[in-house]
């Protein structure tokens, strides 16, 4: 039987100077706005000149909030909604990776709810009354633009976790790879690695179906010709454009099948032993391939044909690729796999289902 189900509502607006010659979508979102960004890469990008000279080029007056940290904490989320209220903004631009882009949802969330606390983002009714988001990505890695999630890290337990729903997608997504050009080599591996892990746990997910499979083995082919063997001279403009579509087309991946264990258990790395999010999840790659082996072996053919490679091997490089010199003993595997007992969708769906003890070898198991 054939499935197609999928729901991804923002309108995605692709190449060269899409911002800047679709001035008017933003426009439509109203008259002024709040620009989200984090550091330097939405100036270093272009990003942000071409979305100021959109904005001002249709009469639309905008204030820009700048402090969003690499992992976006709901924090300074709610402390931009604030800033949104009080300067009224009628909408929310997100500038940058995947974390300017996450918070650019959270962000508009909290500015349409004045009375929500952080705690209160996690547990809201969906969808919650928000303000309309534009997002202009600038990397090659969490496909942000394309999907209803918003990961955050702060609240109670200050961990990383994810809000979703209806209320998380974008108006519009403007996506232009030349953004991409100015991202440090080692950045771009670890978002390039987020994107590939995208592909290939939405792929082996039990909630893939036939339309996942499409987008995710074409994601696989744009993104295993880096990722298996990065290197700095390889990063052509041409490879550049293949990474970000790539991470595209992984998105909407996710954005149907959501993603399997590496996504959730790599959370600790990113938290505990700051290793780049895509390369936290990558560690985990050869694991999960061991699983598909045995719970869905039919899957595997179709990734050995695209990436060239016996899909154990070609796990092993992508945690080589991602070089993490991090050792987590069983006593602290254990003790931290406890986080996960109360049951994870992400375990839940990867192949085979997942155990809390299972993710504590798994843990182990990155320093082999």
């Amino acid at each position: 039987m054939i499935s197609l189900a999928s729901y991804m509502p923002a309108r995605i607006v692709c190449g060269k100077n899409c911002v800047r010659e679709n001035a008017s979508l933003l426009a439509s979102l109203g008259n002024k706005c709040l620009i989200v960004t984090g550091g330097s890469g939405a100036e270093k990008s272009g990003a942000l000149a071409d979305c100021r000279a959109a904005l001002e080029s249709v009469g639309v007056a905008y204030e820009r909030y700048g402090k969003i940290e690499p992992n976006p904490t709901a924090e300074s989320c709610l402390e931009a909604g604030a800033l949104a209220r009080e300067t009224g903004a009628d909408f929310i631009i997100g500038v940058g990776g995947g974390s300017a882009q996450d918070a650019a949802k959270a962000v508009a969330i909290f500015a349409a709810n004045p009375s929500m606390t952080v705690a209160e983002i996690y547990t809201r009714t969906i969808p919650a009354k928000r303000l309309p988001v534009a997002l202009i990505g600038t990397t090659a890695g969490t496909g942000s633009e394309v999907t209803g999630v918003s990961v955050l890290t702060g609240g109670a337990t200050g961990r990383k976790k994810s809000i979703s729903g209806a209320d998380c997608y974008a108006a519009v997504s403007f996506c232009d790879y030349r953004y991409t050009l100015s991202v440090p080599f080692d950045t771009t591996v670890s978002t390039a690695l987020d994107a590939y892990c995208h592909a290939v746990e939405a792929y082996l997910a039990s909630s893939c179906n036939d339309l996942v499979a499409l987008y995710a083995l074409k994601a696989v082919g744009l993104l295993c010709g880096f990722v298996g063997a990065p290197e700095e001279t390889a990063l052509t403009e041409e490879t550049r454009e293949a990474l970000y579509i790539g991470s595209l087309y992984a998105g909407l991946a996710i954005n149907v099948a959501g993603t399997d264990f590496p996504h959730t258990v790599g959370y600790y790395l990113t938290e505990n032993y700051g290793v780049p999010h895509g390369k936290a999840c990558a560690v985990f790659m050869p694991v999960l391939i061991e699983r598909a082996k045995k719970y869905c072996p039919e899957k595997l053919g179709a990734i050995e044909e695209i990436t060239g490679c016996e899909a154990t091997e070609f796990a092993m490089k992508i945690k080589r690729a991602a070089a993490v010199d991090v050792a987590i003993g069983r006593e602290e595997a254990e003790t931290v796999a406890q986080r996960w007992s109360a049951g994870v969708k992400n375990f839940d769906r990867s192949p085979g289902g997942f155990t809390v003890s299972d993710a504590a070898s798994a843990l182990v198991a990155i320093s082999n």
